[in-house]
């Protein structure tokens, strides 16, 4: 199944417009390096593939410039943002406070069906395996940072910390290739969302906070 219909798929099942449909697709493309940084984005083009027309796919990356994704210039068109290694400190300076944050009080506040997606989802990675296809893990990863934010149960923080994320993401794919041990790395949101099942505030912050150090570490190992 090709990554536009999978996603389509996944939004359709929960709802949503053709302008959220479009703004999901292109967003994973975006933040996965589909679209590589600086590459121009044709939304008639992109309307006519999606089916979606173009007021949708406008709408779409409206959103996606609010979050830094695209940038739009008059008379030139839209563009994918760039990928600033400049960002990195910014970027990790606000996730190491609010990542903790957001893992307590989801270990505090979570819902048994949230506690139930997690736990399902913490033994879904724990069959990581060496040889997969470090994209598909990234993946993986991303997943696993979104349901532990929606888990929180604070929209807000949720918000904010899905658009960091998507950043973060972004340099990931940037350093994939030579990144030595992409799924030991999320191997170690076991524990983590173990801790948030098990209701253990203290621990899912300790191992958030480590966890965002240690990507920030990897990524400056290979500056």
């Amino acid at each position: 199944m090709s990554l536009a219909h999978s996603s389509v798929a996944d939004t359709a099942s929960n709802g949503g417009t053709n302008a959220d449909r479009a703004y999901e697709i292109v967003r994973e493309r975006l933040v996965m390096l589909d679209i590589r940084p600086g590459e121009p984005i044709n939304d008639d083009r992109l309307a006519e593939e999606l089916g979606f027309g173009r007021t949708p796919v406008r709408e779409a990356l409206k959103r996606l410039e609010r979050e830094r994704l695209v940038v739009a210039y008059p008379r030139r068109g839209t563009f994918a943002t760039a990928v600033d290694m400049t960002d990195l400190a910014d970027i990790s300076e606000i996730r190491k406070q609010l990542e903790p944050t957001a893992a307590a009080r989801a270990a505090r506040t979570a819902s048994p069906d949230a506690r139930a997606r997690l736990t399902a989802l913490a033994d879904e990675i724990a069959e990581i395996d060496d040889s997969e296809d470090p994209r598909e893990v990234l993946r993986k990863d991303v997943r696993v940072h979104r349901e532990i934010y929606r888990a929180s149960g604070n929209p807000h923080l949720e918000d904010i910390l899905v658009s960091l994320d998507a950043h973060a993401t972004r340099i990931w794919c940037l350093f994939l290739d030579r990144l030595p041990d992409v799924a030991s790395h999320v191997r170690e949101h076991v524990s983590l969302l173990r801790a948030i099942v098990d209701g253990d505030e203290s621990t899912a912050s300790s191992l958030t906070l480590a966890h965002v150090a240690g990507f920030e570490k990897a990524i400056r190992d290979l500056l």
